[in-house]
């Protein structure tokens, strides 16, 4: 329904901005821009904060059992729409299309069930002795998403949000509006009370910042970069509401000497470019040991070169380009930083691949002898680049590995898994993974350090909209 692209969703309706300003959507494969969206302002944010608020004090009484019924009607009409919204992604941020639909429009499919099984789960109420602690929805939620896996964190933030009972309001980057104009289509569709979730779309000073800062909002949500999470808490400090912060990363990636460097080197290239390189948990630091560097090398840059860079409509791509001007920019900026620097160019390098002369398509690199101190083994790149890493001894992978203010994710390859669990009990990541593990939406997801706070997914997730009070004396 390309009619709403303009409008935001309210109190249960779509209704035209308070003042009228739009914002061009670009397809970063041709560089165009295919649709426009409506650019919010604080009177829009206030709005829907006292749509949120006044659905409230309604919706924080229904029942588990409602919002469980509420979550499954919600899953039914996603599931309808599941080819729109990939189909959306791959518009607006390059996703190529098989992509898009088997891991970007599946992952908010993943969430919701494994929301609704959690739920099915939750005890909102305990006993301890005379006293009964409960667990009560927070308030009203402002959810701030991010463009490069947009139903994956909306899904995330909303459905535990609602089983928990709490109203939102959310605003999807502006970057990557149009899946999660979708979603509010199918939250409209599935009967969601009028009030209880509202989407404003707009940019982070206009909009973000506004909802925020908002007195009538109890929690912030926040999935993106460091440097804006940083303004989002300094913002919501001013009225002391709880903040949630998924940020970035600089996962490393372990291959112990005992791994068949075979298969952990080349999924580990695959794993860092999946998305296009475009993953806050993705491990873009490869450690290997110094005296199996070069054989590392050569199995990395083989898999580099067998994925294909091309248009998201076709089939057969594997990476698509990367979401904007800016972040292309910036990639080639840090591929010229890592050469000048002087860590060894394996394969890749600055500019598009030879055979596409239009969109914001990178080339898959992998630098070799990156020392750690080097800007592209610190910073976040947020493209498919890839730092090799060598390490003298497991101590010194491990001192390389934890020596970084991120701390969202880390790998860890071995043929032992007695050692690889001793050396993931070492690492300061809020989530490790060891050989390659399959995804799974029950576990946590969230960092330590500068990686965030919080935790989402499953019964994680509907415990960070929770508030716990203890009710002493309550009785037998």
């Amino acid at each position: 329904m390309r009619s709403n692209h303009l409008k935001f969703y309210i109190d249960g309706a779509w209704v035209d901005p308070v003042s009228a300003a739009t914002l061009d959507v670009v397809n970063p494969a041709t560089e165009e821009a295919f649709t426009k969206i409506s650019a919010g302002s604080k009177a829009d944010v206030d709005k829907a904060v006292a749509a949120a608020k006044a659905a409230f004090s309604t919706f924080s009484r229904t029942s588990q059992a409602d919002r469980l019924i509420l979550l499954k009607r919600v899953l039914q009409v996603y599931n309808e729409r599941f080819e729109d919204i990939a189909r959306a992604v791959s518009d607006e941020m390059g996703a190529p299309i098989g992509f898009a639909r088997e891991a970007q429009a599946a992952a908010g499919q993943a969430h919701m069930e494994s929301t609704i099984a959690a739920l099915e789960a939750y005890e909102f109420a305990e006993k301890r002795g005379t006293t009964t602690v409960v667990k009560e929805p927070i308030g009203v939620c402002a959810l701030i998403t991010p463009w490069n896996w947009p139903l994956n964190q909306i899904v995330c933030k909303v459905a535990p949000a609602l089983a928990a009972g709490c109203t939102v309001v959310l605003k999807p980057s502006e970057i990557a509006p149009i899946s999660g104009i979708i979603f509010a289509e199918v939250m409209d569709a599935a009967g969601v009370p009028r009030g209880v979730f509202n989407l404003v779309n707009g940019t982070g000073p206009d909009v973000g910042q506004s909802m925020a800062g908002h007195p009538d909002v109890d929690m912030v949500s926040f999935t993106g970069s460091t440097r804006a999470g940083i303004i989002v808490a300094k913002t919501a400090a001013d009225t002391v509401k709880r903040v949630a912060q998924e940020l970035g990363g600089k996962s490393p990636n372990i291959i112990l000497p005992d791994a068949d460097f075979s298969i952990a080197v080349a999924k580990g290239v695959q794993g860092c470019f999946s998305n296009t390189g475009q993953s806050c948990d993705a491990p873009t630091r490869m450690l290997v040991p110094k005296e199996r560097h070069d054989e590392a090398l050569d199995v990395a840059r083989v898999a580099a070169e067998a994925l294909r860079t091309g248009d998201p409509k076709a089939e057969e791509s594997d990476l698509g380009p990367v979401v904007s001007e800016v972040q292309y920019e910036k990639i080639q900026r840090l591929i010229q930083t890592g050469i000048e620097e002087g860590a060894t160019l394996v394969t890749g390098g600055l500019g598009r691949p030879e055979h596409l002369n239009r969109g914001y398509y990178v080339r898959p690199t992998i630098f070799g002898n990156v020392a750690p101190e080097m800007t592209i083994a610190r910073e976040e790149i947020f493209g498919p680049v890839l730092s090799v890493i060598p390490y003298q001894d497991e101590e010194d992978a491990i001192r390389i590995a934890n020596d970084t203010v991120y701390g969202l994710a880390a790998y860890v390859q071995s043929s032992s898994i007695e050692t690889a669990r001793r050396v993931a009990a070492e690492l300061r990541a809020g989530s490790v993974y060891i050989n390659y593990p399959d995804w799974d939406t029950s576990a946590s997801f969230g960092g330590y350090k500068q990686s965030g706070n919080g935790r989402e997914y499953a019964d994680f997730g509907i415990h960070d909209f929770l508030e716990i009070k203890s009710i002493v004396g309550y009785g037998k």
